[in-house]
C-alpha cells in the first residue's frame, strides 16, 4: 500500500483532478457554478467528485496611482524599518545590551538601507513603469465538471433547480456517458 506525501503538489494534484471528468455544463459566474454544486450536495450527492474548473482566463491591471520619487522613497522607508523592527527584536530578545536603543538603531539602519534599495529599484526602471497598479487573473467561464459515473444523477439534480438550464448552456446530447451502465 502506498501512501500519498500530505503536501506538495502530488497532493494537490490529486485534489484537483478527477479520473474520468464529464462536463455538466457552463456558468458565466462563480456563484452560479458554487449554488449548483450546493444544490448537489443538499440533495446527498457526492459532491467530492465534481470540479468547478475557471476557463477562458484574462489578466486584469488596475493602475492604482503615479509612481513618484517620493513616494517609491517612503515606501522603501517604511519597508526597511518593518525589516529593522524585525532584526531589533531578535537581537534585543538574544541580546544584553538596552533593548529600546537596539530596536531604535535597527530601524533606523532599515530605513536607510530601504531608502537605497528602492531608490535603486527605482532609477533602474529609467521612468518605463511610472504607475502603480494591482494584478489579477480571473476566469470569464466555470465549468462544473463530475466524474462520469455520477453524471447522468447530477444533471437531473440541476434539472430541478430553477433558472439553471438556461445559464447552464446544458446539451443533453452533448454531454451523454461513454458508459450508461
Amino acid at each position: 500500500m502506498t501512501q500519498q506525501p500530505l503536501g506538495g503538489r502530488a497532493a494537490t494534484a490529486g485534489l484537483l483532478s478527477l479520473d474520468f471528468p464529464m462536463s455538466l455544463g457552463t456558468f458565466e459566474q462563480y456563484a452560479d457554478a458554487q449554488r449548483a454544486v450546493d444544490h448537489l450536495a443538499d440533495h446527498d450527492f457526492p459532491v467530492q467528485d465534481c470540479l468547478i474548473v475557471g476557463t477562458e482566463l484574462r489578466q486584469v491591471e488596475r493602475v492604482t496611482g503615479r509612481l513618484t520619487w517620493g513616494k517609491v522613497l517612503a515606501g522603501g522607508a517604511a519597508s526597511g524599518v518593518w525589516l529593522g523592527l524585525f532584526v531589533g527584536l531578535i537581537f534585543a530578545l538574544f541580546g544584553t545590551s538596552d533593548a529600546l536603543a537596539v530596536l531604535v538603531s535597527t530601524m533606523l539602519f532599515g530605513a536607510v538601507f530601504g531608502v537605497l534599495w528602492a531608490a535603486a529599484g527605482y532609477a533602474a526602471t529609467r521612468g518605463r513603469r511610472d504607475f502603480t497598479s494591482v494584478s489579477q487573473v480571473v476566469a470569464t467561464r466555470y465549468e462544473l465538471l463530475c466524474e462520469h459515473k455520477h453524471a447522468a444523477r447530477a444533471r437531473e439534480l440541476l434539472q430541478q433547480l430553477g433558472g439553471v438550464d438556461p445559464q447552464l448552456g446544458f446539451d443533453p446530447q452533448r454531454h451523454q456517458d461513454p458508459d450508461p451502465s
